[in-house]
């Protein structure tokens, strides 16, 4: 049985491949319609104009660095590194990719996988996000010891993030995907994205479709308002529209004080009910100034 602890001192690029010395090692030609995508692979493939480029790379020169992938059932190949030069290959015509065989383990396949891509300019808040997820479920299946904050360390020290940076990124996966997709998009920024991270998924749906009906994003002072009145048990869909719609350059404040209020309602309305009205109307006087 392998060491957990040695599967996180890599240090060299081949190391974070996991190819070893190229000149021992085998590479073969697999057949694309064997390859297969690793499992809940985080990093998307786009053909886009950075494909363009690989494919051109591909036509002329061939594949350059082969890929690694480990073995499944029935002749099949689980690509753990190597996703984009597949698809260039598929787009440049080709029927093989070259690439090292390995017969890793789950866990030892996820480091692997995650390592090898995470170090790349282009990638998304969620992309990092859940290749971190990932990587420290799979060094905890391997029994490394410590706590959150200490294996958030490991995890992120191979692309030179701090652990605390780590355990933010891990927080994104905590979002609905819509929400996700706008952290993505830039409407709404990483800080931003992590307090609402902490809002139930019910919670998140009242400001995905507060935010989407008025066609803005959520500041990061807004979302940590939110979260801190989801802590208190305070937070309502009413509460979030009147946070996501304040105006600060037309300030209004409203006391409700329920003694001299409720007599204008029905006895049966309750206190939730009565806001809602209220606030109804003075969105429609907003409207009219």
């Amino acid at each position: 049985m392998r060491k957990a602890s040695a599967e996180i001192k890599l240090e060299s690029y081949e190391d974070i491949l996991g190819i070893g010395d190229l000149k021992t090692d085998q590479v073969v030609d697999i057949p694309l319609h064997k390859l297969q995508a690793f499992k809940n692979h985080p990093f998307h493939v786009y053909d886009d104009e950075k494909m363009q480029e690989t494919v051109e790379s591909i036509q002329r020169h061939g594949v350059l660095c082969p890929a690694i992938v480990r073995p499944k059932a029935n002749g099949f190949y689980e690509i753990i590194s190597g996703h984009r030069r597949k698809r260039g290959c598929e787009l440049a015509g080709k029927r093989v990719l070259p690439a090292l065989v390995r017969d890793y383990t789950d866990e030892e396949a996820t480091i692997v996988m995650v390592d090898a891509n995470i170090q790349r300019e282009d990638i998304l808040p969620s992309e990092k996000a859940w290749a971190y997820r990932m990587k420290m479920e799979a060094m905890r299946h391997q029994g490394i010891k410590g706590s959150d904050g200490e294996t958030a360390e490991l995890v992120g020290k191979k692309a030179g993030e701090s652990g605390r940076t780590v355990q933010r990124y891990i927080r994104l996966t905590e979002l609905l995907p819509e929400l996700l997709l706008w952290v993505d998009d830039g409407m709404i920024k990483f800080m931003a994205g992590v307090h609402l991270s902490y809002l139930s998924q019910e919670e998140q749906g009242w400001v995905f479709q507060c935010a989407n009906e008025i066609g803005s994003g959520v500041k990061e002072d807004i979302a940590r308002q939110l979260k801190k009145y989801s802590e208190e048990k305070k937070l309502t869909q009413l509460a979030v529209k009147l946070l996501l719609t304040e105006k600060p350059e037309k300030p209004v404040h409203v006391t409700l004080k329920g003694d001299k209020i409720k007599k204008y309602f029905p006895r049966e309305f309750s206190q939730q009910q009565i806001e809602e009205v209220i606030y109804s109307l003075l969105d429609e006087w907003k409207k009219a100034q």
